[in-house]
């Protein structure tokens, strides 16, 4: 069974910075499928609103998608020797308060825009607390 470990969450001034981190448990997915080859990204979900797919990347290369909301300040990531999936957010907001959970799903390699936050569906994390205070 694969775990995903989520870190870095924290409590920041408007304008500030932090890293997420997502680390999986194995490198080896099931079905074929290993770190390298799968889709993994982020959302979060603030109290008495929608989840929201904040980014989300293929592994193995060639496909990224960030929510219009986040375009150019975040950044996801990948070390694939690490095992684990960034989520480097700038320039912060009080409207990233959220909890930000990392998600994986299999999915055969090709898919974009927002097919690949629809593809995270098959393992989650526990989610990590981002404040923002302005």
């Amino acid at each position: 069974q694969v775990q995903l470990v989520e870190s870095g969450g924290g409590s920041v001034e408007a304008g500030g910075s932090l890293r997420l981190s997502c680390a999986a448990s194995t490198y080896v997915f099931g079905y074929g499928y290993t770190f390298g080859t799968v889709y993994m990204g982020w959302f979060r979900q603030a109290p008495g609103k929608e989840r929201e797919g904040v980014a989300a990347m293929y592994t193995g290369g060639g496909s990224t998608y960030y929510a219009d909301s986040v375009k150019g300040r975040f950044t996801i990531s990948q070390d694939n020797a690490k095992k684990t999936v960034y989520l480097e957010m700038n320039s912060l907001k009080p409207e990233d308060t959220a909890l930000y959970y990392c998600a994986a799903g299999l999915a055969p390699r090709g898919l974009s825009g927002e097919a690949l936050v629809r593809a995270l569906s098959q393992y989650r994390g526990q989610g990590t607390q981002v404040t923002v205070s302005s």
